[in-house]
């Protein structure tokens, strides 16, 4: 494990939207670099920063044309390597976003792979042996190369599927993965990180991480294969690289030699219970001051995944990301403190997406933006102050990447830097206790305390930190008697709240949405 990631906390960049430096209307390294100290001022150590990689951006940089070449509209290669350069000397690090599963259908390998005669590029996708094949199971092109096949997809339909291997192949189109081609496929994307991590680079986001290996089975056993071999490769020549997979299965990523994995909106539940529960036009996230769940609901499934992996790994909760809608549609500003209050004090490494430090808003009526569709809203331009577009850029409206929010109370970080009850400021003081408190560093110490079906309030310890919250609009009381480890008051001390929380003959009174954190035996 590299040993920056035991207090890493991570902020996202759409380096689409952050900060546009030359007046063009796209974000740029350069702005990111003019804003790394307002980063580290949020108490976040540690960057992912979505793809930069040159790109014809019909999925946001995601169909790569070029893994060794950055987008021109971002800056050169040189001023990547300035950013790193940046962020290292603020004592911070960077992920890079790594793209394995496929290319740009305009990549040199698949222009390449798509010719007639055979090369060394014929295998490095996946083909069929005629146009009138369709592999099935898989989504799949025919018609759009001179070479008498079909191409398998791994997203969109200029995203065709690099080739690992299939791991049984029952085709003669199909090879294992032992196959030379497929060797070298693996042996390339090794070579992009090692390209990248030489750079300055701290490690990668991996897209689709167990998109790799096709026909695989139920425990993803050939994709597993090959992580395990590139985490040795990690392991021996760039020990503090590090790897968060996008998978939202850390019983099967931790192993397989991720560092990290993420709690997502799919692949399971727990991450939608506690900000993203509507049904039927029903708001029921857990975090909703009316809502009728119980904690339970998100633990019962998080805890099977944590006890698992905890010695390991790292499962990481997030505020949001760019292919989520932002939780400000769904909780309100009072009900965002106490969700993140409670996803900072979590174990893993939390990941704050731009702009939710703020609330930004989801822009639901945006046409869709570079493959965005409904993901577009949410990756409108970071809303700085209340200058032209918010400070983002001085291009002309029309001129934006996308249209910044236009409404007269729109969020911005400055108005929020003035106000002490902001979010903004939530935020940062919540961060602060984190950055501060061993206890919060240590991935092994979570103890749920007490929650109950059909109840609200909840309790749960790390270390020498005790939380409870009421997310509920109703004051409440807990008897500490009742809790799996009951804590010894008579040396407690508050270290911080929202709402109004206090202890008495036995028992926690907790006001109506309420988050507070006590330390205990504290030192005089």
């Amino acid at each position: 494990m590299p040993k920056w990631l035991k207090d890493a906390v991570f902020y996202e960049i759409y380096p689409q939207s952050f900060m546009d430096s030359n007046g063009d209307g796209i974000g740029d390294f350069e702005g990111i670099i003019g804003k790394l100290d307002y980063i580290r001022g949020l108490g976040a150590n540690a960057i992912w920063m979505n793809p930069c990689y040159d790109s014809p951006f019909r999925d946001a940089g995601y169909d790569v044309r070029d893994y060794k070449k950055t987008a021109a509209r971002y800056g050169s290669n040189d001023d990547l390597v300035r950013l790193f350069d940046e962020i290292h000397k603020r004592d911070m690090h960077i992920l890079l976003d790594l793209v394995p599963g496929h290319t740009s259908e305009e990549h040199v390998w698949f222009q390449q792979s798509s010719r007639a005669e055979h090369n060394e590029y014929s295998d490095r996708y996946i083909w069929t042996d005629n146009w009138f094949q369709s592999p099935e199971g898989l989504k799949s092109v025919a018609g759009e190369s001179e070479r008498n096949g079909v191409y398998v997809l791994n997203f969109f339909k200029c995203q065709p599927a690099l080739n690992y291997g299939f791991l049984h192949p029952e085709q003669p189109w199909q090879k294992g993965m032992d196959d030379p081609a497929c060797i070298a496929t693996k042996e390339a994307m090794k070579d992009v990180m090692r390209f990248w991590l030489e750079k300055g680079c701290d490690g990668f986001r991996v897209d689709m991480a167990d998109s790799l290996v096709k026909n695989d089975d139920e425990k993803k056993t050939g994709t597993c294969m090959i992580w395990k071999e590139i985490r040795e490769m990690l392991d021996k020549s760039y020990p503090e690289a590090a790897l968060v997979s996008e998978w939202n299965r850390p019983t099967l990523a931790i192993p397989a030699g991720f560092h990290m994995d993420f709690c997502l909106d799919w692949g399971g539940n727990c991450y939608n219970v506690l900000m993203r529960d509507v049904k039927n036009g029903k708001n029921n996230s857990f975090f909703r001051k009316d809502s009728t769940r119980s904690v339970l609901d998100f633990f019962d499934e998080y805890l099977e995944s944590y006890e698992k992996i905890k010695e390991i790994g790292h499962y990481c909760l997030i505020t949001g990301n760019h292919d989520t809608v932002r939780a400000s549609y769904f909780l309100d500003v009072q009900e965002l403190k106490l969700a993140y209050a409670f996803l900072f004090t979590m174990p893993g490494n939390p990941f704050l997406y731009y702009g939710d430090e703020i609330g930004m808003r989801y822009q639901s009526r945006l046409l869709t933006k570079e493959g965005g569709y409904t993901r577009t809203g949410s990756r409108t331009p970071m809303q700085w102050d209340d200058t032209k577009n918010h400070g983002f850029s001085d291009a002309e409206p029309e001129q934006l990447y996308l249209p910044v929010d236009i409404t007269e109370d729109a969020p911005t970080v400055q108005s929020q830097e003035r106000n002490p009850d902001s979010l903004l400021n939530t935020v940062k003081d919540i961060l602060k206790i984190r950055n501060e408190k061993e206890d919060l560093k240590d991935n092994t110490n979570l103890a749920l305390l007490y929650a109950k079906a059909g109840e609200r309030a909840f309790a749960y310890r790390r270390g020498s930190l005790l939380m409870l919250c009421n997310p509920s609009g109703q004051e409440t009381a807990l008897r500490a008697d009742c809790f799996t480890d009951v804590p010894d008051m008579s040396k407690a001390e508050k270290l911080y709240e929202i709402g109004g929380a206090g202890y008495a003959d036995g028992s926690f009174l907790l006001g109506a949405q309420t988050f507070v954190i006590w330390e205990m035996q504290a030192a005089k």
